[in-house]
């Protein structure tokens, strides 16, 4: 009893003796990530405190002593205004239309290049293509070489076959932006999609075909429900980068007939109208969306990575 109660003695008084090692070990191997979080702090967090700090002045840049503390009014301008009010309108339009147009194609292209065939890895390779092109470059391509009335690819096209020469970005403005981005953003969503397809159970599928079940019911009772979770991630990414589109409103309309989205017009109030204030208002709410849809997306993927260990 005398043996082990020294023991306990012995092992308490040489625990803290041990303590300061651990401690001096995970600081040293923390050491290395300090450069980068700091600077990550200094490149991202200061300029969004100094950025929030200004959204509560009106403070003009051409008139730099004339500023002045309104607390909310630059919120309260934002969501009243009429421009503002369908630029924010603009902005949802845009991202929802993007989103379920690009999810839809991207899970039929995934489909398709789910089968085997020859040359699967080449079409692959050019249908990823258009996502890696710069969106500067890809919005340029849609404005000059497939837009424009005079010269471009789809009215060459009609007046091959006797059809009208429409001014499409005169005439359907919005649309044109959102065919530019659905052109980039499908293989986005396909190779997510793609991915969901290929981690299905094999022998879920074989045992449904053994009992006579037929593509759309495998489809709808296998497939879909597995690809439940991709779609809400590529849903939620994809949302998270055309809320802050900019290049393809700036380069095919210039922010002009309807398309002005909330970043064009945090640009807008910022260069044009010098409002420093409620261009900053403007852009809060934006980093705000964008938090929020980038906290359902990261639940998503803590998801779907404890789906894959519990299957592992």
């Amino acid at each position: 009893m005398t043996v082990t109660t020294s023991a306990r003695v012995a092992a308490a008084t040489a625990r803290p003796a041990t303590r300061p090692p651990n401690r001096m070990r995970a600081w040293a191997t923390r050491a290395p990530l300090l450069p980068a979080l700091v600077f990550m702090i200094v490149v991202t967090q200061l300029p969004f405190v100094a950025t929030l700090v200004i959204s509560f002045f009106d403070w003009n840049a051409l008139y730099p002593k004339d500023r002045h503390f309104t607390g909310l009014g630059n919120y309260s301008q934002v969501l009243s205004d009429p421009d503002l009010r369908h630029s924010v309108w603009t902005t949802v339009l845009l991202t929802v239309t993007v989103v379920l147009v690009s999810l839809v194609l991207g899970l039929g292209i995934a489909l398709l290049l789910n089968r085997r065939f020859r040359g699967r890895g080449v079409v692959r390779t050019l249908l990823i293509a258009p996502f890696l092109v710069v969106p500067v470059a890809a919005a340029l391509l849609w404005k000059h070489v497939l837009y424009n009335p005079e010269y471009g690819l789809f009215n060459g096209l009609l007046h091959y076959v006797g059809g009208p020469q429409p001014d499409w970005i005169s005439s359907t403005p919005l649309l044109a932006v959102e065919a530019s981005l659905v052109w980039q953003w499908t293989p986005f969503m396909m190779l997510i999609l793609l991915a969901g397809l290929q981690s299905r159970d094999p022998e879920q599928l074989e045992a449904a075909r053994v009992d006579g079940a037929n593509e759309w019911q495998v489809f709808r009772h296998l497939t879909l429900p597995h690809l439940r979770r991709y779609l809400e991630l590529g849903a939620l990414l994809g949302s998270i980068y055309i809320v802050q589109n900019f290049d393809a409103v700036f380069t095919i309309t210039s922010g002009g007939l309807g398309t002005a989205n909330l970043p064009y017009t945090v640009y807008q109030s910022f260069y044009q109208a010098h409002e420093n204030g409620l261009a900053s208002a403007a852009g809060v709410l934006v980093v705000i969306g964008s938090i929020v849809i980038a906290t359902f997306a990261l639940r998503v993927v803590s998801s779907l990575f404890r789906e894959e260990v519990s299957r592992a």
